[in-house]
């Protein structure tokens, strides 16, 4: 629950535009190259966020750091490009532009894909 909410506060406070580069996960070639391109994105972003909400300290962000990461990895590995790439396009543009949050607004989008309303 506590990272659900910490996630959630991720999500809403991360409204600005990063210097490095953010990594689609289905483009992901898992180069050394690519890697470090992604620990750079998550640490710049981690960092930003909570430093700007005062919680910058080390536990905070080597926790949040080991979450988007561990989202990144997840995301590699989904099946539904067209909804992984329209939920990245909803919420980069909106500057929610981090994994955690991907991940979760696909995994929600797409168990609602297959639902139906019933009587």
């Amino acid at each position: 629950m506590k990272k659900l909410l910490v996630v959630c506060l991720l999500s809403i406070i991360s409204l600005s535009a990063f210097a490095t580069e953010f990594v689609h996960p289905l483009d992901f070639n898992g180069s050394k190259a690519e890697k470090e391109k992604v620990i750079s994105f998550i640490k710049e972003n981690v960092k930003k966020t909570y430093t700007e909400i005062g919680m910058g300290d080390p536990s905070t962000l080597r926790m949040m750091e080991k979450e988007e990461l561990n989202s990144f990895k997840q995301l590699t590995k989904v099946k539904n490009r067209k909804l992984l790439d329209s939920v990245i396009k909803q919420y980069c543009d909106i500057g929610m532009c981090n994994y955690s949050t991907i991940l979760m607004m696909y995994n929600e989008q797409n168990k609602a894909s297959k639902e139906k309303l019933e009587w």
